[in-house]
């Protein structure tokens, strides 16, 4: 990091904690789009009041000294926050330290008013990815008396969003059965209905007749990771998937899937599904939320919507 890109990071973060986001949970400053040379490998995130800046990539030894400065600044003592936590993404095991506040192994967020329990420090990812933020909001808008089905749902932060705006039933898959009781731990915190929510704790691949049991779907969630060892590679098994929708798909079903690989563009999914599921019309692609910016369309989340 050089000097002026330290100067450029304190200048984004004073400006942010004077208007913070107060309950809300929201990207500070979003390094990785690659908008602001020499901060490609930072992000900072404001947590409904906890600040957790992620580092990719060792940084610099000034920065360390930028945050504690930060914490003796005017915006920061105004601004409501509640700790300040620094997670070293690149060493083995996600390294975490506090440098402000009482360290918390959980925390409560707020997303558009939903609720969300997090990991902080002890895992490589805390439980909620910020930058699909819109996308649960559109979940949220269609979801309506509607069947939903969310694949590899991790927290089941679409379930949350979708039971939300009326779901008449949400069924989610995840191998992670840990992360699926957190995502039936954030239903409770929003006081859901858990007899319209099911959570099935297998490898989709080897679960297709669990799934289409609980079929069919007038909506389906595909958000996968590029990789799980041992079940999914986003190149080899995502067409696997996109083969199956209509079987799983009420007559008028929809499709939102979703890529979040900086090297894989949308055309992936056009293709991919015009090849495999040409019943699927492709409709649109949801805006990704402003505090992500990248200088390029084509690495920043991918989130499409098919109509059948």
């Amino acid at each position: 990091m050089t000097e002026a890109a330290l100067a450029t990071l304190r200048e984004h973060l004073l400006n942010a904690l004077e208007h913070p986001p107060g309950a809300e949970t929201r990207r500070l400053f979003h390094g990785r789009g690659r908008c602001w040379p020499a901060l490609e490998q930072i992000t900072v995130d404001w947590l409904s009041g906890i600040v957790l800046v992620m580092l990719f990539r060792e940084p610099s030894p000034a920065l360390r000294p930028l945050l504690l400065e930060l914490l003796q600044t005017p915006q920061w003592q105004a601004s409501g926050a509640r700790g300040l936590l620094v997670q070293h993404r690149y060493v083995q095991g996600s390294e975490s330290e506090w440098l402000a506040g009482e360290p918390q192994a959980q925390w409560p967020i707020i997303e558009d008013g939903l609720h969300y329990l997090l990991d902080l420090g002890s895992k490589q990812n805390s439980g909620l990815f910020l930058d699909m933020r819109l996308g649960r909001q559109w979940v949220r808008q269609e979801a309506g008396g509607k069947r939903v089905l969310n694949l590899f749902a991790y927290t089941c932060g679409f379930s949350v969003a979708a039971i939300a705006g009326g779901a008449e039933r949400v069924v989610n898959l995840d191998m992670a059965r840990a992360a699926l009781s957190r995502g039936r731990e954030n239903h409770r915190l929003n006081g859901h209905d858990l007899g319209r929510v099911e959570f099935l704790g297998h490898e989709l691949f080897k679960s297709w007749g669990k799934v289409r049991k609980s079929g069919p779907y007038d909506l389906i969630i595909i958000d996968p990771p590029s990789f799980q060892k041992g079940s999914f590679a986003l190149t080899q098994d995502y067409r696997k998937i996109l083969r199956r929708l209509p079987e799983l798909l009420t007559e008028r079903g929809t499709v939102l899937a979703c890529v979040n690989d900086p090297d894989i563009g949308p055309d992936f999914l056009i293709q991919g599904m015009a090849a495999e599921a040409p019943q699927l019309q492709f409709a649109r692609r949801l805006d990704n939320p402003p505090e992500f910016p990248d200088i390029s369309a084509e690495s920043g989340l991918k989130a499409l919507v098919f109509q059948l």
